[in-house]
C-alpha cells in the first residue's frame, strides 16, 4: 500500500485497505481526535470448540488472530500503537478492547509507550456465550482502557453531564451492562453466516463516542471489521478513518454505512456542565443594551427590588454590589445565584435575567 493522501478533515468517512500501520503512518500527524482500536485478541485456541451435543461453537479461528509467539503479539502491539500515538492529537485519547488473552499485554505496552490510563472499563454481557465444557467460570465480559496520550495532558474531551444524563441523572460508573451484538444488529454473509465474529454491538460504541468526541471530530479505528465505529460516528455527526485489510468486511462495512443518516445537529447536542459555558458577566447585558441603567429587578414575589447601574453592580436600598452579592443580601444568605433570582419585566411578565445570559451566549456560539 502506498502513502495515503488524505488531510484531516478532507472526508468525513474514509475506509483504508491495507495493513493498519502502514495506513497509519500514511496519515498526517497529530490528526485525530479519538482512536477505539479492537486489535486481534490472540486466542489461543487448542483445536476447535464443541457444545455438549458435540456440534461446533462458531469461534475465532481466523489468521488475523494467530500469532507465532507473545513476543510476536506484543512487537505488532507495540508497532501498531506507536502509529496510532503519531497520529493521535495532543489533546486526544485512545479506547482499547480485549478480553483475558491480550487486555493486560495490551495496557502494559501503553504504559510503556507513554499513554495515561483514564480508566479501565468493564462490558458486562447481558447474554454472554456459554461455557460450554464446564471447566471454567463462563466468560462474561471484556475490558476497555480508555487513555490520554501523556500523563501531563491538560485537555482531553470527557462529556461527563452526557453521561450522566445517558444514566438518568446519575453518575456513569466503569461497569457497562451491555448486550453482545445479536438478532437484526448481526451482519451475514452471503451464506447466512456471521460476517465478523467479533463484531461489537453500536450501544457500546455510541457509548464511548458520546462520552470523549465532540461533533466534528475525527475518530480512527485501525481495525475496522465491518464498520462499527464507522456506523455510530456516522449517527452522531463524528468524522471518521477506518482501516482494514480484508477485502471482505470492507464490503460488508461500506454497504452498512452507506445506509446510515446523520442526525439533525441540533438532536446531536449533548449536555454539557456549567463550568464549559462561556462566562457571561453582568454587566455584558448593559453594555449590549439588553438592560438599560436605571431598570428596576425582582425577585420573581416582588418582595425585594434593585436598580441596575451603568457598571454592571446593583443597588438597593442599603446596599450596592454585584447581582450575586445583593441577591444574598436583601435575603439575609451567605450566597446567592443572581442570575437565576433577579427577574426584569418584559410584555408585561417577569423572567430571570438568566435567559438574556442564555441568547448573549447563543449569539456568541453563532459567532
Amino acid at each position: 500500500m502506498g502513502r495515503v493522501n488524505t488531510k484531516a478533515g478532507q472526508s468525513p468517512e474514509i475506509i483504508i485497505q491495507g495493513d493498519c500501520i502502514e495506513a497509519m503512518n500514511s496519515l498526517p500527524e497529530k490528526s485525530v481526535d479519538l482512536i477505539f482500536a479492537d486489535p486481534p485478541y490472540n486466542l489461543q485456541l487448542n483445536g476447535g470448540l464443541t457444545r455438549p451435543d458435540h456440534s461446533k461453537v462458531d469461534a475465532v479461528d481466523d489468521d488475523w488472530d494467530k500469532f507465532a509467539s507473545f513476543a510476536v503479539y506484543d512487537e505488532f502491539t507495540r508497532n501498531w500503537m506507536n502509529a496510532a500515538r503519531r497520529v493521535l492529537k495532543d489533546t486526544g485519547a485512545i479506547w482499547v478492547i480485549g478480553s483475558y488473552h491480550n487486555i493486560f499485554r495490551v495496557g502494559a505496552t501503553l504504559q510503556d509507550l507513554g499513554f495515561w490510563m483514564m480508566n479501565d472499563v468493564v462490558w458486562r454481557k447481558s447474554n454472554p456465550m456459554p461455557n460450554f465444557r464446564g471447566t471454567r467460570f463462563t466468560n462474561a465480559h471484556e475490558t476497555l482502557i480508555w487513555a490520554t496520550k501523556s500523563a501531563d495532558q491538560k485537555k482531553y474531551t470527557f462529556n461527563y453531564d452526557a453521561m450522566k444524563a445517558l444514566n438518568d441523572d446519575l453518575q456513569m460508573r466503569s461497569d457497562w451492562l451491555l448486550p453482545i451484538c445479536t438478532g437484526g444488529e448481526r451482519l451475514k454473509d452471503g451464506d447466512g453466516d456471521k460476517a465478523h465474529p467479533t463484531q461489537k454491538p453500536e450501544a457500546l460504541l455510541h457509548r464511548i463516542l458520546l462520552a470523549t468526541t465532540n461533533a466534528g471530530d475525527t475518530v480512527l479505528d485501525p481495525f475496522f471489521g465491518t464498520g462499527t465505529t464507522g456506523a455510530v460516528a456516522k449517527k452522531l455527526g463524528r468524522n471518521f478513518i477506518g482501516i482494514e485489510r480484508e477485502a471482505r468486511y470492507i464490503k460488508v462495512a461500506r454497504e452498512r454505512i452507506r445506509q446510515i443518516k446523520t442526525g439533525a445537529p441540533e438532536d446531536l447536542k449533548v449536555t454539557t456542565s456549567k463550568k464549559a459555558e462561556v462566562r457571561i458577566p453582568f454587566g455584558t447585558l448593559i453594555e449590549r443594551g439588553l438592560l438599560e441603567p436605571g431598570a428596576v429587578l425582582t425577585d420573581p414575589a416582588k418582595r425585594h427590588a434593585a436598580r441596575v447601574r451603568a457598571d454592571g453592580s446593583i443597588v438597593c436600598r442599603d446596599a450596592t454590589g454585584s447581582i450575586h452579592k445583593i441577591g444574598a443580601h436583601v435575603q439575609g444568605l451567605d450566597a446567592c445565584n443572581g442570575w437565576t433570582f433577579w427577574h426584569f419585566k418584559t410584555d408585561g411578565k417577569l423572567k430571570p435575567i438568566d435567559i438574556l445570559r442564555q441568547k448573549v451566549r447563543a449569539e456568541m456560539g453563532e459567532a
